[in-house]
């Protein structure tokens, strides 16, 4: 077993050290904010996973698993260091390193004052990997900065390795992964990542630090591409008649096409697809080699967020001072993450119309008091529905389909739905009395 480091208690960072604590490496997990680490130390968690409180608490209990607030504690009792900080968007587009360019610059420091020994002696040795998603080229940035800094007694390989966790089912992917992408230099990396990945059933695809940088961006890119596409196709479908789950159901048995991400409704949201895709776009134009099919990618999804409103001012003919009840307010089911939410963004257009909001989420409502003013928090759904004139489902968890909706109809003032996830049941709703839209079926 190995002596891990995991640089970032977000999303990315904790399920990762938790999960290789589980795995029965001895792990690290470092974060610079200093009340996250105090709360984990207490086994708090800073945001809601499924499955992942129960793995940090098992990992603690049999000690493979440390929080610390000091990168240098941490790349001291490392032998392999996962960087897995957050990477922002700037005003240009293009992802923010400084975290990654900072963190790397605390690693190589902490080795300050070693002794130069010779090559002949065993020499510390460290590998240090991307996690985070970061654009192609920036392997060697780190590399240049790891040089530059530490000391000649540190022996050290760079390496990448993407991750692909999805949030609401992350400790899952990590264990069941449909690949393990990796980035090496040499032979030595790759045996280290043979050992620590061993126990997952999976491919590995090894290539160079460049590719495997590159395949995240264009995987990401890729999947938001899918859902651009449905959701262009729903709206050809409310001009002609047709339903696009039907289409999209026909397409998805095709197995060059398949059926994930075929879903039409308001688009994508979270802190990977629209940060992808843009840095994608802008790294493109910087390197001579415009992206004009992402650009419209984004465009679309954009554009997407207006079919709710536009839906509403059908049913309800002017908006203001109409009560609208939202379901939902993360940008998907099983995670309480807001980051670039759809249900957010359509909630605060509401709101600019003169609408009146209420709205409930089972996980998600603390993180969205911070970015809605002016909407009431409801303490569950009945509550939220009552006196109402519209219901906008904008992400679907289960528990919304197992709802009492002949209780919900008598609850609102007037009997409108615009289901932006085409997921609950409309005939069931038309004989309850809804009036029901959908995204592409309004047939």
């Amino acid at each position: 077993m190995r002596r891990i480091g995991v640089v970032g208690a977000g999303h990315v960072g904790l399920v990762t050290a938790a999960c290789f604590a589980r795995l029965g490496h001895t792990v690290v997990c470092a974060d610079n904010d200093t009340d996250k680490i105090c709360r984990l130390k207490k086994l708090e968690m800073p945001f809601f996973e499924s499955g992942l409180e129960d793995l940090v608490k098992g990992a603690v209990r049999k000690s493979r698993l440390l929080f610390t607030s000091s990168v240098a504690e941490l790349a001291k009792k490392s032998e392999i260091i996962f960087i897995a900080v957050g990477t922002p968007t700037t005003l240009e587009g293009r992802p923010d390193l400084s975290f990654v360019e900072q963190v790397t610059i605390e690693i190589a420091k902490a080795f300050t004052g070693i002794k130069k020994e010779p090559v002949s002696e065993k020499r510390p040795y460290r590998l240090i990997v991307e996690k985070s998603t970061v654009p192609v080229l920036t392997g060697e940035w780190v590399k240049r900065t790891f040089e530059l800094l530490a000391p000649t007694g540190v022996d050290f390989d760079i390496a990448a390795n993407p991750e692909f966790l999805r949030e609401g089912s992350a400790v899952h992917d990590f264990f069941h992964p449909d690949r393990i992408v990796i980035g090496t230099e040499n032979v030595r990396a790759k045996k280290l990542f043979e050992e620590i990945y061993k126990p997952i059933q999976a491919p590995i695809v090894f290539c160079d630090i460049r590719s495997a940088e590159l395949i995240k961006h264009a995987s990401n890119s890729f999947l938001a591409l899918k859902i651009s596409y449905i959701n262009a196709i729903s709206r050809i479908c409310e001009k002609v008649g047709a339903d696009v789950e039907k289409v999209a159901e026909g397409m998805g048995y095709d197995t060059r096409i398949g059926k994930a991400f075929l879903r039409a409704g308001i688009g994508y949201g979270g802190s990977c697809f629209p940060k992808d895709v843009r840095a994608f776009i802008t790294l493109a134009q910087e390197i001579g080699v415009p992206f004009r099919l992402l650009e419209e990618v984004e465009a679309i999804n954009r554009e997407q967020r207006l079919v709710v409103v536009r839906k509403a001012r059908e049913l309800l003919w002017n908006l203001k001072d109409k009560k609208i009840c939202v379901f939902g307010l993360s940008f998907k089911p099983d995670t309480d993450d807001i980051r670039e939410s759809p249900a957010i963004e359509i909630a605060n257009l509401f709101l600019k119309e003169g609408a009146k909001i209420k709205c409930y989420d089972p996980k998600a409502m603390d993180a969205a008091k911070k970015l809605l003013t002016g909407v009431r928090f409801c303490r569950n759904p009945y509550e939220a529905a009552r006196g109402c004139h519209l219901l906008a489902l904008l992400t679907e968890w289960k528990e919304f389909k197992a709802l009492d909706f002949a209780r919900i109809r008598k609850l609102m003032q007037s009997p409108h739905i615009v289901d932006g996830r085409n997921f609950l049941d409309p005939e069931a709703l038309r004989k309850l009395g809804f009036v029901y839209r959908g995204i592409g079926r309004d047939i």
